[in-house]
């Protein structure tokens, strides 16, 4: 039987079925994909798969390497730390870009957006993770970049925060991470001085929310290598 289109290609579909296993560790890093399993379990051609693996190589959740074909990106600290590093970079310039030039309807949007993070769980009961808290995340530091007026930054921009979405995951999951942190403070701190149009204050604190999880995570691991 056929499979059915759903979104705008099968590419697509597989390329977000993929991304989410990854995203929840259902692969985990360094785990290798098997090309020909995948498209069998998706009813799809291996042409399919490879476009969509392709895609997401590109964002810096999978990798290539020679004869190992594709598997997804293992973690460590030295890769957090570079990634943190030139994610601060382009979410600060997106940011400052967006105080700059962002309107009463950008306000609005990312009053909206903040709203819905707000009211969202991160975690279920059991403790596992929320998708749609995710993908609020997401919508929300979207948001905050969304009036800088450069489709390359935000495309930019949006590959790193996928990257950096692997590490999130473990840091929520690893045994003693820390759990004192509130998420929900810093993000509206971010806001209230986003709609204040204090890029400076607006910026350091993007700062430190970016950079709170990767000092957590180094806290925690083990060794350099945070494969588990």
């Amino acid at each position: 039987m056929a499979r059915e289109r759903r979104g705008r290609s099968l590419v697509e579909d597989v390329y977000g079925a993929l991304r989410a296993e990854i995203l929840f560790g259902q692969r985990l890093p360094a785990a290798r994909l098997q090309l020909n399993e995948i498209a069998e379990a998706h009813g799809v051609s291996l042409s399919v798969v490879r476009e969509a693996v392709t895609r997401l190589a590109s964002e810096e959740l999978v990798e290539a390497t020679p004869q190992r074909g594709f598997h997804v990106r293992p973690l460590s600290v030295e890769h957090l730390r570079d990634l943190t590093w030139v994610r601060v970079q382009l979410e600060t310039l997106a940011l400052r870009e967006s105080i700059a030039k962002g309107d009463v309807s950008w306000e609005a949007d990312l009053v909206a957006a903040h709203h819905r993070l707000a009211g969202t769980p991160m975690y279920f009961e059991d403790g596992s993770g929320n998708a749609e808290w995710m993908a609020a995340h997401g919508a929300f530091h979207a948001a905050l970049a969304a009036a800088a007026g450069s489709p390359i930054l935000e495309r930019l921009r949006r590959q790193l925060y996928d990257a950096s979405e692997l590490y999130r995951y473990w840091v929520g999951n690893l045994p003693h991470h820390p759990t004192d942190r509130h998420v929900g403070d810093e993000h509206k701190a971010i806001v209230d001085a986003t709609l204040a149009r204090d890029a400076d204050r607006a910026c350091a604190l993007l700062v430190e929310h970016l950079e709170t999880t990767a000092h957590a995570l180094e806290a925690i691991a083990p060794d350099d290598d945070l494969v588990p």
